[in-house]
């Protein structure tokens, strides 16, 4: 299991996409794709639509079905984003699956200037709509995302951390993901 983590902007699905395209006999579950998905309304897209993190049952349940219904490896992207929720990973599926977990690593600003550019050039995530919105996924970010980055990158002895300057273009920060995971250029 391949777990995508970092800030908003950071380029987790980008990534976990073009490692898909690398590795396709691993499934990709876009976390963010399947809260989106949820229906209008529901205290899942509420949640996001404000910029703020869904709670931990919620979020452990879905991504807990929408592993049980996958077979073999995973990419799991932008899951988890709390600390209770990394500690429930670890708890729940170290032993079933070799876990690495790929930390992209960027300064706030290029976070803004990514988030900027993907709005400006047609976004219609709602969660991208306005500074004031991408400030506070900030915040959140470093509040309540970082301590489980931290305890990943730290305790767990039985998971890989890598962490990944994703600061430059695209193709040098991919070839650093594939470095990490030990996976050949040539195959990308």
């Amino acid at each position: 299991m391949i777990i995508m983590m970092g800030g908003p902007g950071t380029g987790k699905g980008t990534f976990s996409r073009l490692l898909h395209n690398v590795c396709p006999q691993y499934s990709h579950i876009e976390t963010g794709a399947l809260l989106r998905a949820q229906p209008d309304g529901s205290p899942i897209r509420l949640a996001i639509a404000g910029g703020n993190l869904v709670s931990n049952e919620l979020v452990c349940d879905l991504i807990s079905k929408t592993i049980s219904q996958t077979h073999g490896d995973i990419i799991l992207d932008g899951f988890p984003r709390t600390l209770s929720q990394a500690q429930w990973l670890v708890n729940n599926y170290a032993t079933k699956y070799n876990i690495h977990v790929i930390y992209l690593n960027v300064s706030d600003e290029i976070m803004i200037d990514r988030i900027n550019k993907r709005r400006t050039e047609g976004s219609t995530r709602k969660d991208d709509a306005n500074l004031d919105t991408v400030k506070h996924r900030l915040e959140t970010f470093h509040n309540i995302t970082m301590p489980a980055i931290g305890w990943l990158g730290s305790e767990p002895d039985n998971i890989k951390f890598s962490d990944i300057d994703s600061s430059e273009q695209e193709s040098k920060n991919f070839a650093r993901i594939l470095s990490a995971l030990q996976i050949p250029t040539q195959n990308a």
